[in-house]
Formats: structure tokens, sequence, C-alpha cells
């Protein structure tokens, strides 16, 4: 986020994805990301949330309950993969090509046009893929590990409290999840 266009282009590609399909979207924002914000004088509106960064498994129970992920991280393009929410990349490329290759991602870059689109487009998909993250033994374990952290974290996170949000913070589900 160290360049100003492509920061500008992106929050610009999240608020119309917001304000376009209706749902508010959820940042939890990187200290260095908010730092970067201030400095070239961005602000949002009330269209994109931002949260402070998350733990591991209270970021995974947001991210199962979202309808859409945006993010440029190969690890939650993974996660989203396996825990059948659609994402948009915002790269030109992934190194998790097989997510986009089961239908589960897009690439959409960080043009903001591209981005409603792509999002657009990943909403309208069926959810059903099929999970390449299943191949090999390695990778079907790290699948099992994930499918057990989200059950557990169902059963263990029952309120706001749990999850040590402020409830101004806490998604409802339903969100497009940004990371």
């Amino acid at each position: 986020m160290d360049n100003p266009e492509r920061f500008k282009n992106i929050l610009k590609g999240i608020d119309m994805v917001s304000k376009e399909l209706d749902m508010p979207a959820v940042y939890p924002i990187h200290p260095r990301s908010r730092k970067m914000m201030e400095k070239f004088g961005f602000s949002v509106n009330g269209s994109i949330k931002l949260i402070e960064p998350l733990d591991y498994l209270s970021f995974l129970k947001i991210e199962a309950g979202a309808r859409l992920v945006l993010t440029d991280s190969g690890g939650v393009q993974e996660e989203s993969c396996i825990l059948g929410v659609p994402c948009v990349t915002l790269r030109d490329n992934t190194e998790r090509q097989e997510t986009v290759e089961v239908g589960a991602n897009m690439l959409s870059g960080i043009d903001s046009d591209k981005i409603m689109e792509s999002a657009r487009s990943m909403l309208l998909k069926d959810n059903g893929w099929k999970n390449p993250s299943g191949m090999g033994k390695r990778r079907r374990g790290s699948e099992e590990w994930l499918r057990r952290e989200v059950n557990r974290m169902n059963i263990l996170i029952t309120s706001i409290v749990d999850l040590k949000i402020p409830a101004q913070q806490t998604p409802s589900g339903g969100e497009v999840f940004i990371h």
C-alpha cells in the first residue's frame, strides 16, 4: 500500500462494491496500511468499516460468514476457497492458481471498475466448487485442520464478548470482507 494511486484505486473499488451491491465492507486494517492512509490523506465513508486487526480464529470466523472476500493474500484466497466464500484477488496474478481454476477466485487487478465487475461475477457463481486444496496429504491435512478450527470457533465463540471485538465493530455476517 505504499503506492498512493494503487491504494486509492483499491479503496474506490471496495467502496463501489459495497455501495452498488448494498453490502457493508469490513476491513481489518493493518497498522501500516492505516498509517499510509493517513499519510496520503485518504479517508473512507460509511460503506467501508475499518476495524482493528483480528486474531486468526476471529478472522476465520468473519471470513467464513462473509458473502464475498476481497484480498491480495494467497493464504486468504485458499481459506475462502475451502470455506466456500467467493473471492476476488486484487492482483494481476496469484500463486493459488488452483482457486481460479475451480471458480472460487477471480483476479481483478486494482482497477476499480474491474474490481466491481469481478465482485458481481463472483456473487453470481455457484459456490459448490471442488476444493483443490484437498489434493495431496499435506493439503488435505490443512483443509481438515481449517474445517476443524472453524467448527470449533462456532462452538467456542458464541458472543461478541468472546470475540473481544466491540459491538460496533463486529460484522453480522453477509458482508464483503477485505484482507
